[in-house]
């Protein structure tokens, strides 16, 4: 072990704007196409780090997404139900959808994910949190945006349902019943879990100190 490298041990105490993360782009040497899908693609990148040392890595080049947690007067939480094959469950979710519009704003992508799966919209639209879903191997970006005051959207803006999205449930639960849901291992989106967290959070302090919709995007 190299010992000089070996930070264990050694920790420091980080307070106010020191504790935030960096986007740092690595030297890639060479990169090549694993596999290209119709959402994303995997590419195999060898990389020099910062250390000197040279790795190979796996990832998927993913467009981004947003999720919304939509919270009525009541503190409800707008919840959608979705099958996902990978995992093979339904899982109850934040309405959400790809960044895979070209020239759409990411509020304008949650506004429209908002209407289209669950046939409301909101005249209150927050930044909630941003979150990275799987750094260890996607570089998919997710913004979590707070819309509040819900209202039925008009029908024009609903969108025709597709795949998983035909049928698809949507409830109103409320917010700390979600949270407690989570705690309990019952809930497992992470949208889900990081943005119904996150509101709580939120509410706590009565709803001040949240990014405005169109904050900028610090995750590179």
């Amino acid at each position: 072990m190299n010992e000089a490298a070996d930070q264990r041990g050694a920790a420091v105490v980080l307070t106010g704007e020191q504790l935030r993360d960096e986007h740092r782009a690595a030297l890639v040497r060479t990169t090549r196409t694993a596999f290209a899908g119709r959402v994303w693609t995997v590419r195999t990148d060898e990389i020099r780090l910062d250390g000197g040392g040279v790795v190979v890595r796996d990832w998927v080049d993913h467009p981004g997404a947003v999720a919304v947690v939509a919270v009525d007067e009541k503190d409800r939480m707008l919840l959608v139900r979705q099958y996902r094959h990978p995992v093979g469950s339904l899982l109850w979710e934040a309405p959400a959808g790809l960044c895979d519009v070209p020239g759409e704003s990411r509020v304008a992508t949650a506004v429209r994910e908002l209407a289209e799966e669950t046939g409301y919209q909101a005249a209150r639209w927050d930044t909630l949190v941003d979150v990275y879903l799987s750094p260890g191997g996607s570089s998919e970006a997710v913004r979590i945006f707070l819309a509040r005051r819900p209202s039925p959207a008009p029908a024009t803006a609903w969108g025709r349902p597709e795949g998983e999205e035909v049928g698809m449930p949507v409830a109103w639960v409320d917010l700390d019943r979600v949270v407690a849901q989570v705690r309990a291992g019952r809930l497992h989106s992470p949208t889900l879990a990081v943005g119904a967290l996150a509101a709580q959070a939120a509410r706590v302090v009565g709803w001040t100190g949240l990014r405005p919709a169109d904050a900028g995007w610090d995750l590179g």
